[in-house]
């Protein structure tokens, strides 16, 4: 008996570290899928010439479906299974990759695009799951455990996308997802437990009650004007950085950008790290340091207009300083009703994507009329907005 008793918790924790893990996995497989499509553009238009001018339409598209996904499919979370539901959604985007790899006109591969964008947000189920399943002293490391590997997801997809692409045409890119999640499906089944639903509400009613949850939750507010703001900044840079390495002194093509991504890979390492110490010191501690590297990083962008080994140093500050607060931004609101931590997550993403399109629209604003400096200041400003947005709620109501 005192065997059993004293590997039991060494077991359990082995237990929790394989299924964060496989959410992970999850996460990062499904979260690729809004971005496979995004290196394929000029091959599209070799496929569809006669459509060659609307092939843009095909990120886009996905990118709205995915906004939508979340406000429309990741609450029900708290009302269903969550197993349940990331293998309802892993079915229904294999058939819109088996469309999307077979489809005949341009058309026809938009429709499927948008909806492998809705179903794409298995990624937004896989999250809150992680929350749900670690103790509460160790949330944190749990979230960023699972935030590593949707970042990943996102960094990788479209390097992996490319090589594909290049050697197999890029119809093989949507076949190898079906492949990728058929397999992930069969391990899903084997090890992932079910979740316990927290809510009865019907659907209209659940999607009501994130209005609900907003007016009620301050620290909700707060962390997702955070958050929204300093992926505002985030973007900022992400969307003008291939102008810049085009012109003088760098005349870098799209390629080069696409490596700065592989830089970025810093963020998504710190990801479990950022987590743990939001656990030991508190996830307000770490969001106040995280905001200081954000601004940091643009001051480094601004002195580097003709440097890459400047540019190489902000962009490791930068993931490094948003992702630790995503970590800890989430770690916090699904503290505040665990009964709702689908709702709260969704809430939360969906001002962060609105936050990540305005700051890709003030970079496309800014550029032609300020340059780089006038894009640097632009991150520094929205820096200031999460801090003064941040630090104006006292630490004992952030909770």
């Amino acid at each position: 008996m005192s065997t059993s008793d004293t590997s039991t918790p060494a077991s359990a924790d082995r237990s929790l570290r394989g299924l964060l893990f496989l959410l992970a996995t999850i996460a990062g497989v499904s979260v690729a899928n809004i971005y496979f499509n995004q290196p394929l553009l000029a091959n599209f238009r070799q496929s569809f010439p006669g459509s060659a001018s609307w092939v843009g339409v095909v990120p886009a598209v996905t990118q709205l479906g995915y906004a939508a996904g979340m406000l429309l499919l990741a609450p029900l979370g708290d009302r269903f299974d969550r197993r349940r539901l990331i293998l309802l959604q892993i079915v229904g985007m294999c058939v819109a990759l088996v469309v999307a790899a077979a489809a005949p006109t341009l058309s026809v591969l938009i429709v499927a695009s948008l909806a492998i964008g809705v179903l794409a947000t298995i990624a937004q189920q896989a999250v809150p799951f992680a929350a749900e399943l670690a103790p509460p002293s160790g949330r944190g490391h749990a979230v960023g455990m699972v935030m590593s590997g949707l970042l990943l997801g996102i960094l990788l997809a479209r390097t992996a996308s490319g090589v594909i692409a290049e050697y197999f045409g890029w119809r093989a890119v949507f076949g190898a997802s079906v492949v990728a999640l058929l397999a992930l499906a069969v391990v899903i089944i084997l090890r992932l437990p079910n979740s316990q639903p927290t809510s009865k509400l019907p659907y209209g009613k659940l999607l009501l009650s994130m209005w609900h949850l907003v007016v009620e939750h301050r620290a909700l507010r707060e962390a997702s004007l955070t958050g929204a703001a300093l992926f505002a900044a985030f973007s900022i840079f992400w969307s003008v950085l291939a102008l810049l390495l085009a012109g003088a002194p760098f005349h870098l093509g799209p390629q080069a950008a696409g490596l700065f991504g592989i830089v970025g890979a810093a963020g998504a390492l710190a990801a479990p790290l950022a987590g743990k110490f939001a656990d030991r010191r508190g996830p307000r501690a770490i969001i106040t340091v995280s905001i200081v590297l954000v601004a940091l990083a643009f001051v480094v962008f601004g002195a580097s207009a003709k440097s890459i080994a400047g540019l190489v140093v902000g962009v490791i500050v930068l993931d490094i300083g948003v992702q630790a607060a995503q970590i800890s931004n989430q770690s916090r609101i699904y503290a505040l009703k665990p009964d709702a931590r689908s709702r709260v997550n969704t809430v939360y993403m969906v001002a962060y994507f609105i936050g990540g399109a305005l700051g890709s629209g003030v970079g496309a604003a800014v550029w032609p009329a300020l340059g780089w400096l006038g894009v640097s200041v632009a991150g520094i400003v929205f820096a200031g907005l999460a801090a003064w947005n941040h630090l104006r709620l006292p630490a004992r109501a952030a909770h």
